[in-house]
């Protein structure tokens, strides 16, 4: 279980096939969890430092309960709004461990993404009439800059990988955060062809739900939730 089994390209659009069934046993009291959590993260996002700090913090706890929801959807039971809160009461310390070492990581990665492309910028900054040639000192600025942002990509995706399935496993199997974390990080490494047709299937799946003002996210919300439960199922509890 700890890495996962290997799942067919196919498998990356079933999950968002099977989340749907999950979504529509009970589609009035997913909108409202998912509204209530959008409410949380723009009330805490308007706090100064501590509302940013507590959405990291906390959003793992909230994820880990969402996903106890979606189980309890799947076995026939009923989701409720103490679902959304779950987390707080199973295994929230490691839960807000996975939000601490993300966070750590999140900075981590910007600081280096940041000297590279301060690097690169001040290159590009450094061409004048009677110094080097502007034109090559541009490029190397330029190069620079494009190294920022293949870094940061190469930063910033395993920790993506990391926290995916992450609070499902210490909900789930009572992990503590870092094995939680190792264990989503090459769960989506053996799965990367099955996540490349996820998120191209979610990238147009965004685009349409953005299309009536941003309304069909009401759904593709709790779908979105509901198949990361539906792949951490399928990736760690299937033979």
């Amino acid at each position: 279980m700890r890495e996962g089994n290997a799942r067919p390209a196919g498998a990356g659009l079933d999950w968002w096939t099977r989340a749907w069934p999950l979504f529509t046993r009970q589609v009035g009291m997913w909108i409202g969890l998912i509204v209530v959590t959008f409410i949380i993260i723009v009330v805490a996002s308007l706090i100064p430092v501590l509302g940013q700090l507590a959405i990291f913090l906390f959003g793992p706890v909230i994820a880990g309960g969402l996903m106890l929801g979606a189980r309890e959807v799947d076995r026939g039971g009923a989701l409720t709004f103490g679902h959304l809160f779950a987390g707080f009461s199973n295994q929230m310390g490691q839960l807000v461990l996975v939000g601490v070492i993300y966070l750590a990581g999140m900075v981590i990665a910007a600081v280096v993404i940041g000297l590279v492309a301060g690097v690169g910028v001040g290159t590009m900054l450094m061409g004048s009439p009677g110094g080097p040639d502007p034109a090559a000192v541009g490029a190397a600025g330029a190069t620079g800059v494009l190294l920022a942002v293949l870094i940061g990509l190469a930063l910033m995706l395993p920790l993506y990988m990391a926290m995916w399935f992450a609070p499902a496993l210490v909900v789930f199997h009572q992990l503590g955060a870092m094995d939680a974390m190792k264990a989503s990080f090459f769960g989506c490494l053996k799965n990367i062809v099955p996540f490349l047709i996820y998120g191209i299937v979610g990238m147009l799946l965004g685009i349409v739900a953005s299309i009536p003002f941003g309304l069909g996210w009401l759904a593709l919300g709790p779908v979105m939730t509901a198949s990361v439960y539906v792949g951490y199922r399928d990736i760690y509890l299937s033979s």
